[in-house]
């Protein structure tokens, strides 16, 4: 029998994830399985919530596992810091493709205000900014590990 010769044939997907602490890999571990779905917003959800502890702590705050519904009162609650809440924020962004936030008030510059906190620049400029990158990754693998098909040939 010949030998399969095609390059990448056979490799397993061995891309790996990069977790801030043990308790950060365990809670990803643990609470993707109490996900409606296993899929792409459903891991970059779970693997943002885990960052931090005090959003560990308070995950059944910010999301409810059984409606698979993002509870956006969880930020103006007095446990949140500004780091907890961008990872919240990031959090939201990467599950709901948007600003759910924006819409807790009707007055227009408190929406302007939430929303300016969803900027790439707000979100990234922060010692998280390693974790959010590889939440993107989760949820945008597609994108993030893209091969050239030409480069397989070259």
């Amino acid at each position: 029998m010949a030998a399969n010769t095609a390059k990448g044939a056979g490799n397993k997907d061995t891309r790996t994830i990069t977790f801030k602490s043990k308790e950060h890999k365990d809670f990803y571990k643990e609470y993707l399985q109490k996900c409606r779905y296993q899929d792409v917003y459903h891991k970059a959800l779970v693997y943002c919530l885990g960052i931090g502890q005090d959003t560990r702590v308070n995950v059944n705050r910010i999301y409810d596992f059984k409606t698979g519904c993002v509870k956006t009162e969880c930020l103006h609650e007095g446990w949140q810091t500004s780091g907890s809440a961008r990872i919240v924020r990031m959090a939201f962004n990467l599950y709901c493709n948007g600003t759910p936030s924006v819409y807790d008030t009707e007055d227009v510059e408190e929406q302007l205000k939430e929303f300016r906190c969803y900027t790439v620049e707000d979100l990234f400029c922060c010692g998280y900014a390693r974790y959010f990158w590889e939440a993107v990754k989760l949820r945008y693998p597609e994108y993030c590990f893209y091969v050239d098909m030409e480069d397989l040939y070259a």
